[in-house]
């Protein structure tokens, strides 16, 4: 099994659609925002990420776009422009159920793509706010 990671990774997940202890079809790229330690392993809570519609934010939400920053783009691992949702997290056990190798893995065989960058944490504190409100 793989290291835990950390909060502000991006890691290759199969985030649940309607049910919600049942993984996702298809893997998709997460945001870590919290890890917890138990017993039986690690739970890491997620957000959401998608590269549909990432020119249509709400305030829950913030992307990281290659043409807006490179390095911020570079250093998250992604493929595409992708946002995230801040509303649209789960917590999920840190196994192989839900999180998978990436199929070009830059950080060896674990799910991570990468991190978030420095310069998107104000992006990140104001989705954070909208989706608790």
């Amino acid at each position: 099994m793989w290291s835990p990671p950390e909060p502000g990774d991006i890691v290759w997940c199969r985030f649940p659609e309607r049910v919600r202890d049942i993984p996702g079809p298809k893997p998709r790229p997460a945001l870590v925002v919290t890890v917890t330690e138990h017993e039986d392993g690690y739970a890491v809570k997620v957000a959401y990420g998608t590269s549909k519609k990432v020119n249509q934010l709400v305030s829950r939400e913030f992307a990281i776009r290659k043409l807006e920053s490179l390095p911020a783009y570079t250093l998250a691992g992604l493929s595409f422009d992708t946002k995230f949702n801040l509303r649209e997290m789960v917590d999920l056990p840190w196994n192989d159920d839900y999180f998978g190798v990436p199929p070009h893995p830059s950080y060896g065989q674990t799910p991570k793509l990468g991190s978030l960058h420095a310069c998107l944490m104000k992006a990140l504190t104001s989705a954070a706010r909208a989706a608790l409100r």
